[in-house]
């Protein structure tokens, strides 16, 4: 199958356009024109990805965060972008990245966040002018809860082994705002939304300080985002059931706890 089809299917459901201007996702590398044999999907590019690609004849990589992010001055084996674009090259792979235009739809980061949650009444934390697009999303729980059996659930739906938080902010919750990744600049979205709760990544230890009734639960960047990847490969095989694709067994979080 053509590298142009297959990112036809994905753009079908996240088009490049919605993405925020200073992303770069789509086609970071390759020929559109490819034969695509099978694909791997991960977070993010990283040397072990492509090694992995290179070991089991995958030639198309598709990640969430794009391998080449702000302009590349040199390419040279003396940094890790170099190497992999390098490496890239001469194994003639494809790599594709859907970022923000993942982000931006219902079904998309955020969406599986909800679902892992079982968030009912879902709808965006900030929609864009159309309404039909937007960051984040804030939702109900089917029923409320206490904290900690909140945190409980997180660690376990999102292979947390540890949560950074503010303090308890009520008895019972009943509503959580999501954002996938980076969602510290959407806090005040997500108190304004009138959820109880607001789970991302990357907080930072002033926002910790939070309004009487209202937590932040940082869950990291990694592990809010990767299950998109399941997102992604769904999207492929409703539409090519026979597609090899899979989830990269090297799709690993770089941050390491001790």
């Amino acid at each position: 199958m053509r590298a142009g089809k297959i990112i036809e299917v994905l753009e079908s459901v996240a088009p490049p356009a919605i993405q925020e201007s200073w992303d770069n996702s789509g086609l970071s590398v390759g020929d559109t024109g490819t034969d695509v044999k099978s694909a791997i999907l991960a977070l993010d590019c990283t040397e072990e990805v492509i090694d992995e690609a290179v070991e089991t004849g995958a030639n198309m990589i598709i990640t969430h965060h794009p391998l080449i992010f702000r302009g590349v001055k040199q390419i040279t084996p003396d940094t890790n972008t170099g190497r992999m674009l390098i490496k890239a090259i001469k194994e003639d792979l494809v790599i594709y990245s859907l970022h923000t235009n993942m982000d931006k739809i219902i079904s998309g980061v955020s969406g599986k966040m909800a679902q892992k949650l079982g968030l009912e009444d879902i709808s965006f934390l900030k929609a864009d002018p159309s309404g039909e697009t937007g960051t984040g999303l804030v939702g109900n729980l089917p029923q409320p809860m206490s904290y900690s059996e909140l945190v409980a659930k997180v660690k376990r739906e999102f292979s947390v082994k540890c949560i950074k938080s503010s303090a308890v902010p009520v008895e019972k919750v009943s509503r959580v705002a999501l954002c996938g990744g980076s969602g510290a600049s959407f806090a005040d979205d997500a108190l304004n939304s009138g959820a109880q709760v607001y789970i991302t990544g990357d907080i930072s230890y002033h926002l910790f300080f939070t309004e009487k009734g209202f937590a932040i639960m940082d869950i990291g960047h990694y592990e809010s985002e990767t299950g998109v990847l399941e997102v992604i490969k769904d999207i492929l095989l409703k539409k090519m059931p026979t597609f090899a694709v899979r989830i990269a067994a090297k799709n690993n979080n770089p941050i390491h706890y001790f």
